[in-house]
């Protein structure tokens, strides 16, 4: 089997598209790590370890430098996670404003630890540092989607069914 042809056998030929675009823009395919990492997130959810080292090959790079950058980025999920990922923010401002009992009140709602998926597969809860909105704390993301000054009441209504339509 050629490099390219094991390459295929892990990675989808769209990927392998995608990824040899963004190393088009870049002087080194190392350059394109991230991106790589990325792009294969969005079309499975998660970078496996099978795909880490197809990456790391078509990149020239070892996995372990690959899984280095992968796992030095909070956002690339090196297993897989719900289809949607609820990131809530722990830094001081959020913490001060009682991100302890809102994680308790969405653990309590969802029936899920940190770090943990509902059995639907629906969502992941993780902590997140920061993002960036503390002048509105407490934040969390539920996917793409920021919510603000979030309280125990807007957290139980988060969660009912068809709040995404909302």
């Amino acid at each position: 089997m050629t490099m390219r042809q094991n390459l295929i056998a892990v990675l989808s030929e769209g990927e392998i598209a995608e990824i040899d675009a963004e190393l088009a823009h870049v002087p080194i395919p190392a350059g394109a790590a991230i991106d790589a990492l990325k792009i294969v997130q969005a079309h499975r959810g998660w970078i496996s370890d099978e795909s880490l080292k197809a990456i790391a090959q078509h990149l020239g790079m070892s996995a372990a430098e690959l899984d280095g950058i992968a796992t030095f980025y909070t956002l690339i999920f090196r297993r897989p996670v719900g289809e949607k990922v609820i990131l809530l923010c722990n830094s001081v401002t959020c913490w001060m404003k009682g991100c302890d009992s809102l994680q308790q009140n969405i653990s309590d709602q969802l029936g899920i630890g940190m770090g943990e998926t509902t059995a639907d597969n629906a969502y992941t809860l993780l902590p997140m540092t920061c993002l960036g909105a503390c002048d509105k704390a407490p934040v969390l993301m539920i996917g793409d989607d920021l919510h603000e000054d979030v309280d125990p009441q807007s957290v139980a209504q988060l969660f009912q069914p068809g709040a995404e339509e909302q």
